[in-house]
């Protein structure tokens, strides 16, 4: 997130921070790209979630649905069953948790259990109750640029000027939550690096980042571990590098 003007709703101890806030990601899915997995059961996200803290992460992001190229959605029920323990336990650890969801019912559920952020990649488009409960609740909502769910967002990736077209479709995003009663000071826009983009139009969105700052909302930037990281530092056979090596 931007590093002078953090989203009004988070807790004091953070909107005080100058620098950029660091957001660890836990991954309570069995498919994940980035970790396969590996925090699955909810000790493990939980443990995990700790050590994201202890290695000085400012924020917790749980989700329990992938978001990966050709993943296929899970149901409310599954998705409420993976990420609303591990938010109660996180959360009386101390953590500042944000909830991962493009689902309403999800979001709410999170909120009442502690959650202050709603992470959502399709940044309300996927469910029209979005906007509600955040105007509600009144916590930061972080909205995406998406086109479409990840079974099909590949086939969505035709821009004129990516840069443009990006800025122009999350202002008119902001826009509409705004029209749904969303307070704009809650309100975070994430560019969507690697959601419906080949890898070559992730790089001037992320050197252009000013283009999107200037709708006058705080970014956050969601680069860890991408396809374009990967194909960045692919080996001598042209083979991109696997997801736990994009961390160079």
């Amino acid at each position: 997130m931007t590093s002078d003007r953090h989203p009004a709703p988070l807790p004091a101890a953070l909107t005080g921070i100058e620098r950029t806030l660091v957001m660890g990601v836990v991954n309570v899915t069995p498919d994940s790209f980035s970790d396969g997995g590996a925090w699955f059961e909810p000790a493990a996200a939980v443990e995990h979630g700790r050590r994201l803290l202890a290695d000085g992460a400012d924020l917790l992001d749980v989700g329990g649905e992938s978001t990966r190229p050709g993943a296929l959605r899970v149901d409310v029920d599954e998705e409420r069953r993976r990420v609303l323990p591990v938010i109660r336990e996180l959360c009386a650890a101390g953590a500042v948790v944000s909830i991962d969801t493009t689902r309403a019912q999800v979001a709410a559920e999170a909120v009442e259990a502690g959650a202050v952020v709603v992470n959502d990649v399709s940044g309300g488009l996927a469910d029209e109750g979005m906007a509600r409960v955040v105007a509600e609740t009144g916590v930061v909502y972080v909205a995406m640029h998406w086109r479409g769910h990840a079974d099909v967002m590949d086939a969505l990736a035709t821009y004129g000027d990516v840069v443009q077209d990006v800025r122009a479709e999350l202002a008119g995003r902001l826009d509409a939550l705004v029209a749904a009663g969303v307070d704009p000071t809650q309100v975070v826009l994430d560019p969507g690096l690697g959601f419906a983009k080949p890898g070559r139009d992730n790089w001037p969105l992320l050197a252009h980042l000013d283009e999107l700052r200037s709708i006058g909302r705080p970014l956050l930037v969601g680069a860890s571990r991408k396809r374009f990281l990967g194909h960045l530092l692919a080996g001598p056979d042209g083979s991109p590098a696997p997801p736990p090596e994009r961390d160079r």
